[in-house]
Parts: structure tokens; C-alpha cells; sequence
């Protein structure tokens, strides 16, 4: 596909353990294009968060291979696989991976600076307003709710124009209300900054929220 932001051929993952081999994923295939919005859905041990690693580069498949924003991530060792993650992807978490000694605006402008691009400052301060925490800048993780702490990190997230937004569970620690309000932020951005948006959940609610669903179970594709 010409405009394929994330292509899965033939992907499977085997780990090794005292009781033998597991087969955590087996034979995936698909494609994703630009601007899509998906949803990886399955119940736990399906085998959804490992297929988001692979597809990040944080993992090496046992089988197969995954092509992201063009880059055939087999092809790479872990500095080229890092170097196409910096410039291509941004990453949502359940836990929210903030910097406790940082501020919400220091944890923005780090992934700038260690890019070496210019004005991070501005830029994360401009993300974090249009986040609703123009007022908390300079609040540490401590000081923040939990639905503020996910928005500093969707703020961090997005701040580098992204290709691809990769969500892993990214409303799990949250309770319904504020889950509702990140849920509707995260879509709000990914349609304004065009990207494509690739989420990890077990919440049937949130998955109706993109265009496509690949289901998976026990680490087979059941359907796209």
C-alpha cells in the first residue's frame, strides 16, 4: 500500500521459558494506513502489547518483519530502530511515565531537545495550552491529578509531529469521567496534528471510537 504508515507481514513472536517455548504471537498480517484510526482489542494475554512493541521497534519478532513510516525495522540495529521511533512516533501509556523531577513543561521539552530541535520551549508550551494546562506549566507529576498527568503526557506525545500516535491502554489508571475527557482529547489531537493512531485496549467503548478494529486472540488475527 503506497500510503502505508505500519505493514505486519508474517509476524510472529516465540519466548523461551523452563516449561518450553510460547507462541505469543502467530503469523499477523496487516496493513495501516495514514491519518487510519485503530484499535487492537483482545483480552489480556492476547498478545496486543507485544504486537505494539514490535511494530515500535521495542521488540524483535522471531518470525517476519514490520515496515514503519517506510523503514524496514529488521533491517536496523537498536540505534536505527530508536532513530526511526524519535522521528516517527509518539507513545501513550497506561502508567504515565512522567519525570518526577521535572516540571509538565521540562517533560514535554526533553524529547525536543534530545532531538536537537530548535524552539522546544515554545513548542511545548503552545502543546500544553492546547492541552488545558497553560496554568501548569511549571507543576511537577506529584502536584498534578492523574487525567492532568495523562494530558502532560499526550502533550509530550504529539510535541514532535508524529507520524503515528501508539496508545497502550491509555485510560486504564483513570477513572470514567476523566477517562471520557482523555478519550475525547486523544481524538481531538490526532485529528488536528493528521496522525495515524494505533490504541491497545480491552475497553470495547473506546475501540468503537476508531474507524477499524483488529481483534486478536491468543495471539491469532481474528478479523481487521
Amino acid at each position: 500500500m503506497k500510503n502505508a504508515v505500519l505493514i505486519a507481514e508474517n509476524l510472529s513472536k516465540t519466548f523461551s521459558g523452563p516449561a518450553g517455548s510460547l507462541t505469543v504471537l502467530d503469523d499477523i498480517n496487516f496493513t495501516i494506513a495514514r491519518g487510519e484510526t485503530v484499535a487492537i482489542i483482545g483480552a489480556s494475554g492476547s498478545g496486543k502489547s507485544t504486537l505494539l512493541g514490535l511494530m515500535a521497534g521495542l521488540e524483535v519478532p522471531s518470525h517476519g518483519r514490520c515496515l514503519l513510516n517506510g523503514q524496514d525495522l529488521s533491517l536496523l540495529d537498536e540505534d536505527g530502530r530508536a532513530a526511526v521511533r524519535r522521528d516517527s512516533v509518539g507513545f501513550v501509556f497506561q502508567q504515565f511515565h512522567l519525570l518526577p523531577a521535572f516540571t509538565a513543561l521540562e517533560n514535554v521539552m526533553l524529547p525536543l531537545e534530545l532531538a536537537g530541535r530548535p524552539g522546544a520551549r515554545e513548542t511545548a508550551q503552545r502543546i500544553l495550552q492546547s492541552v488545558g494546562l497553560g496554568e501548569r506549566l511549571m507543576h511537577y507529576p506529584r502536584q498534578l491529578s492523574g487525567g492532568e498527568q495523562q494530558r502532560v503526557a499526550l502533550a509530550r506525545a504529539y510535541c514532535g509531529a508524529p507520524a503515528i500516535l501508539m496508545a497502550d491502554e491509555p485510560t486504564g489508571n483513570l477513572d470514567a469521567a476523566t477517562a471520557t475527557q482523555i478519550v475525547d482529547l486523544l481524538f481531538e489531537l490526532n485529528e488536528r496534528n493528521a496522525t495515524t493512531l494505533m490504541l491497545v485496549t480491552h475497553d470495547e467503548r473506546l475501540a468503537a471510537r476508531c474507524a477499524r478494529r483488529i481483534r486478536l486472540d491468543a495471539g491469532r488475527l481474528l478479523n481487521e
